[in-house]
């Protein structure tokens, strides 16, 4: 059966369940037996159209010119230069999850077209902080995920300044710099999977990460409402450009893939539409499977990790049961034993 027949046939049973669905697809490079062309056509799409990893890119180049010191100045910590990072990070996020709140949860300028929760309204109940969805999310994304987001560039740019983390220009070296660009979403998706699959394990999932998945009906300010542990754990990927030489951008631009990049990955809409037209591609059924059913789909399309290792939800009824069976397993306690 194809993906448009499994489609197809688990719509009927998924209608009280969503209001819109996709495939789950992933990326061309890694289908058996490999199509050459098809696998080129998914990078290319990736880096030549509008997509969230040439604005991230864009947006990286711009700060790296604009808005960051120069060494000398960071070769010592201090609030003179860490303070304007730490704002800068916190303006952005709040220009992008709170526009995109506003845009599509507050004005429901694009209604319901392509979201996948027929819910309209984010919760207030007394499992959120606040007791509001939309505050909790708030403030974990920018008291935690601000904060954390900003340690990790502080300490790169510090480690750079002292000599002690290796660099390069992009004039010596441009080979590096697009060989990074490119292999950078599958070292991140893969990294994703991996630390994913940790914090779903049963101790780790009830100290930390059952903070994000109190919420199942997403939207913007719900990517990067983590528990500090997790954003520890989510954002450590950049520490490879510690230990292998990187240009500064690809770091920066590393940094808004992991905290700005859940704004759109968890807006709930799969796409962005300006007057029914598509601006940008924005979340994907994938993820938001993961969100409704919890213990499956835990990397992203970008790697073939989740369907190499059997934790692929693919959208249809059997995928379902399933994930509900792994979950019992998972967190069903063990009897008792009675003494002889």
């Amino acid at each position: 059966m194809n993906v448009q027949d499994r489609q197809a046939a688990a719509d009927t049973g998924r209608k009280s369940i969503w209001n819109h669905t996709t495939p789950v697809v992933f990326a061309a490079l890694f289908d058996w037996p490999f199509r050459p062309k098809a696998a080129f056509l998914s990078v290319a799409q990736r880096w030549y159209t509008l997509s969230r990893n040439m604005l991230f890119l864009l947006v990286a180049v711009l700060t790296y010119w604009l808005l960051i010191p120069d060494l000398a100045t960071m070769q010592t910590l201090s609030l003179d230069w860490v303070l304007p990072i730490l704002l800068r990070n916190m303006a952005l996020m709040i220009l992008l999850a709170g526009g995109l709140h506003l845009y599509l949860f507050t004005f429901k300028k694009q209604g319901k077209k392509l979201k996948y929760d027929p819910r309209e309204d984010l919760e207030k109940s007394g499992k959120f902080s606040f007791r509001d969805q939309v505050h909790d999310n708030i403030f974990w994304s920018l008291a935690s995920g601000v904060t954390v987001w900003s340690a990790y560039e502080v300490f790169y740019f510090w480690g750079v300044a002292n000599g002690v983390i290796p660099t390069f220009g992009f004039a010596e070296n441009p080979v590096a710099f697009f060989a990074w660009l490119l292999a950078l979403p599958f070292i991140m998706s893969s990294h994703f999977y991996l630390t994913h699959r940790l914090l779903h394990w049963p101790p780790l999932f009830r100290i930390a990460h059952k903070l994000h998945h109190r919420n199942t009906h997403i939207g913007p300010w719900s990517g990067m409402s983590m528990h500090p542990i997790e954003h520890i754990l989510y954002i450590s990927s950049v520490l490879l450009h510690y230990v292998i030489a990187s240009h500064p951008v690809l770091v920066i631009y590393h940094l808004f893939t992991r905290s700005l990049a859940p704004a759109l990955s968890h807006s709930g809409f799969e796409q962005i539409l300006v007057k029914d037209k598509k601006l940008i591609d924005s979340a994907d059924f994938h993820h938001q499977l993961h969100h409704r059913f919890y213990e499956c789909n835990y990397g992203n399309p970008d790697s073939p990790w989740d369907r190499w290792f059997g934790s692929l939800h693919d959208g249809s009824n059997e995928a379902t049961a399933m994930v509900k069976e792994r979950r019992r397993k998972m967190y069903q306690r063990k009897p008792a034993t009675g003494g002889a």
